[in-house]
């Protein structure tokens, strides 16, 4: 048995013409008829043993109340209603996908598990505060702390241990979770329009200084890096060829050769080319820090 008439007719003009707002969604949602238990179960065995679309579209469109009524109790955690109902209802598609009518219970109380699971990836993906709430015990510390909070002030040590005898975690967690909540995100550059309440006067662009904004600065650290290169470049010269040539080979290419290599190429041991390398090194310090210490 599939809708009957005056239902399909209802769920027609429920969607007929453009939704202008969240309100008028959810208005014309709410008139979409609940189906019967007979009406979904026929239905259910046509998208099952059919592949019947316009079956599993019924289904959908019948039960988008419920996915509403649910994406209201996450309106706490300051992310779009309209959001968090078009995240509920992929998992509604998702629950009529895999309803099967022969287990005997109905699709909303299948489709729950479903909705909800979408709800809180989304949550966790979006509200950056509990980006790392990736345990199990994060997750159910995440969406039931609140539920156990009597009131909008901290939690006191015994409603901290009581709250983790129920969830079956730490009062340590806990107490880790609550702050993470009663905490918000700051943004780093604040757009023009926002006020103090916002955190637009307490954003770090509002009082950090950038390394560069000093132009004295910038302009001694240029003329010490050239003064540097060119007293390196003068302190090379005063090597021997082969000496020169080693710390080229070691430090001044991308293909560095080895100890090994370069003792093949002067027909001497590994141990000497690395004596050789650290002499010419401990040479280029002194030279190039005789005119700081001057």
């Amino acid at each position: 048995m599939a809708l009957t008439t005056t239902a399909r007719t209802t769920t027609e003009l429920a969607f007929a013409g453009p939704v202008g707002s969240l309100d008028a969604y959810v208005d014309r949602v709410a008139r979409i008829p609940v189906l019967t238990r007979d009406e979904e179960t026929a239905l259910a065995q046509r998208l099952r043993q059919d592949g019947d679309l316009d079956a599993a579209r019924q289904l959908v469109l019948s039960h988008l109340r419920f996915v509403v009524h649910i994406a209201r109790g996450y309106g706490g955690y300051g992310l779009p209603i309209g959001d968090l109902i078009q995240e509920g209802n992929v998992g509604l598609m998702k629950a009529v996908k895999r309803f099967d009518p022969g287990v005997g219970v109905r699709l909303v109380s299948f489709a729950v598990h479903w909705i909800r699971a979408e709800i809180h990836e989304y949550v966790l993906r979006n509200w950056r505060l509990v980006k790392i709430a990736t345990t199990k015990s994060q997750r159910k510390l995440f969406f039931n702390l609140r539920r156990f909070k009597k009131n909008l002030g901290w939690l006191t040590d015994s409603e901290t241990r009581a709250i983790a005898s129920d969830l079956g975690v730490s009062a340590a967690e806990v107490t880790d979770m609550e702050q993470r909540l009663s905490s918000r995100d700051l943004s780093f550059d604040p757009t023009p329009d926002m006020d103090d309440e916002d955190g637009g006067s307490y954003s770090p662009s509002a009082y950090l200084q950038h390394p560069e904004a000093d132009p004295s600065i910038a302009i001694e650290r240029e003329q010490w890096d050239e003064d540097t290169s060119e007293r390196l470049a003068q302190a090379l010269e005063t090597l021997d060829e082969r000496s020169r040539h080693i710390l080229h080979s070691r430090w001044m290419t991308e293909q560095k050769a080895t100890l090994h290599e370069l003792a093949e190429k002067y027909g001497v041991s590994a141990e000497r080319i690395r004596q050789i390398e650290a002499n010419a090194i401990r040479k280029l310090r002194g030279l190039i820090a005789e005119p700081a210490a001057a």
